[in-house]
């Protein structure tokens, strides 16, 4: 036999040793499939998905797209038909239903999700205020005229004090019953408390920082004028009586205060601030302060293109610098008293200022 000595292996040979095939172990078995991973559960579908299917409130959603929808549409026939009726009273009331319906749709279907925040957005919430404010204003509105007569300027304090009451009742009372509610956010959540005795620095806090803010508006305010040559109407303009000041001070530095930082500090910045983290909720929640002043605007029927764009541009950035300090002052002091003294005292000052310009003009 010769000896041949080791050999280098072929190309086509295999350094992996070869299976035998009595062996149970080593015996070639036909490769398995890859196991097919689970399908991941999807959450409920948004609201623009039109669908009842994996809904946690189908009702609820139904209920809130077509009474919407259906409101909308008459409101908007009632106007260009000149229904008071279709416009005023059927329209709003059933998109107040709808919107109602739709709050409470998305709550339930972002708790379903497990998002940080599990409510209804706030600006459905404010949308959904301003609906019900102007159907329950509407049905006052006819009862106030039938008894007072309208048309009357004796009467315009006595309506800016019933509109402030209005809307303040909207605003809490749709965030009482779609936010509270459905459990998204606690009164205590939002830092909305009885006033105490601590509560003291938080208001001599806000009321001091008021000075600084009209300056910061003021300067504001002249720019825009500068570029737009226009400047919108105040929504409390002076009487030059003593007993219209008191009650524009009533709505300007009590009312509105009050229930616009429920609705624009205690709750829009709480509830974004889980979602999306203080700064930008500070943000956000002043766009829809600024927003929300745009909404009422009054423009004359002579104006042109420019002009709108002009009150709308000014109305509404002329409400940042305070919307933004105002949300900055919550969620320092953590404290809902704070930003309503500096809204307030804010107010309050801009009154008195015009009310003794326009005095001091008449005489």
């Amino acid at each position: 036999m010769t000896d041949e000595g080791p050999t280098e292996p072929r190309a086509n040979d295999s350094l992996a040793p070869v299976p035998n095939p009595d062996d149970p172990i080593r015996a070639p078995t036909p490769a398995d499939p890859a196991p097919t991973p689970p399908p991941a559960r999807a959450g409920p579908p948004g609201s623009s998905t039109f669908t009842i299917e994996g809904r946690e409130s189908p009702a609820l959603f139904v209920i809130g797209w077509l009474a919407f929808l259906l409101g909308l549409a008459i409101a908007i026939a009632g106007v260009f038909g000149r229904s008071v009726l279709l416009g005023g009273l059927v329209g709003p009331g059933l998109v107040s239903i709808g919107l109602i319906a739709a709050c409470g749709n998305q709550a339930f279907e972002r708790r379903a999700r497990g998002a940080p925040y599990a409510g209804p957005s706030p600006f459905l919430v404010f949308a959904t205020a301003i609906a019900v404010t102007v159907f329950i204003s509407f049905v006052l509105g006819l009862i106030l005229e039938a008894g007072l007569g309208g048309g009357s300027d004796a009467y315009a304090p006595l309506a800016q004090l019933l509109s402030a009451l209005i809307t303040a009742a909207a605003f809490i009372g749709v965030i009482r019953l779609t936010v509270v509610g459905t459990d998204a956010l606690s009164w205590a959540d939002m830092q909305i408390r009885p006033f105490s005795r601590q509560d003291v620095t938080d208001v001599a806090v806000g009321a001091a920082l008021a000075g600084p803010v009209i300056i910061a508006t003021s300067i504001v305010a002249v720019i825009l004028l500068a570029i737009f040559q226009v400047t919108p109407e105040s929504p409390l303009p002076p009487t030059g009586t003593t007993t219209g000041l008191v009650i524009q001070l009533i709505v300007g530095a009590v009312i509105a205060p009050v229930s616009e930082e429920i609705m624009f500090r205690g709750f829009s910045v709480t509830a974004w601030e889980r979602a999306i983290g203080s700064n930008r909720a500070i943000v956000r929640a002043s766009l829809l302060f600024a927003l929300a002043h745009v909404v009422g605007l009054q423009v004359p029927g002579d104006s042109s293109m420019f002009e709108v764009v002009g009150l709308v541009v000014t109305a509404a950035v002329t409400r940042l610098p305070v919307a933004l300090v105002l949300g900055w002052l919550f969620v320092r002091r953590r404290s809902i008293w704070a930003p309503i003294a500096l809204h307030a005292t804010f107010n309050a000052l801009l009154l008195i200022l015009a009310h003794l310009a326009i005095t001091a003009g008449g005489t």
